[in-house]
Order: C-alpha cells, then sequence, then structure tokens
C-alpha cells in the first residue's frame, strides 16, 4: 500500500502546490524547487512509474537542478548588497 502511494500522479501534483503556499508564506526560493521537482515529478509519473528508489532520486535531482536555476536566476550580482532605504517597524 505505502509504496503505491508514491507513484499516484495527483499526490505529487498536490504536493507541488503545497510546497508553493509554502514558498509564498516563507519566501526564500527553498520551497519552490522542492515544489517544480514534484510539479514535474508528478507529471512524470503520467508516463512511466519506476521504482520507490529511482522515483526519490529523480524528485531530489530535479529539485536540485530548479533549486540551481532560481538561485541562478534571482541571486544577486556577485559583490552586491541589499540595502533597505525604509524602515518596515516605523
Amino acid at each position: 500500500m505505502a509504496d503505491t502511494l508514491w507513484s499516484v500522479w495527483w499526490l505529487w501534483l498536490a504536493g507541488a502546490l503545497v510546497l508553493g503556499v509554502v514558498e509564498m508564506l516563507l519566501p526564500g526560493f527553498i520551497f519552490l524547487g522542492f515544489a517544480i521537482g514534484a510539479a514535474v515529478t508528478g507529471l512524470m509519473l503520467l508516463a512511466v512509474t519506476p521504482s520507490l528508489p529511482v522515483l526519490l532520486l529523480i524528485f531530489s535531482a530535479l529539485s536540485l537542478v530548479a533549486w540551481l536555476i532560481l538561485r541562478r536566476t534571482f541571486a544577486l550580482p556577485h559583490g552586491q548588497v541589499k540595502r533597505f532605504k525604509d524602515d518596515i517597524n516605523g
């Protein structure tokens, strides 16, 4: 039973949606990489059904690649520091 839950495509897409909502509440591009990995894994399950270890390896690799792309895309240029001009507490 537990092994078959991992191969249900819509559970991966639901997990991606939950991780996307968590990313909106706690921004930082951490959970967004996992959400993208889960979404692509869920879509991949529509075509093939690998074993659990292979599925988790695919999910982790996709999440890492998504996180690296997000970090490269949205990071500050090298040597720059984010500065705030307005005090949000005032």
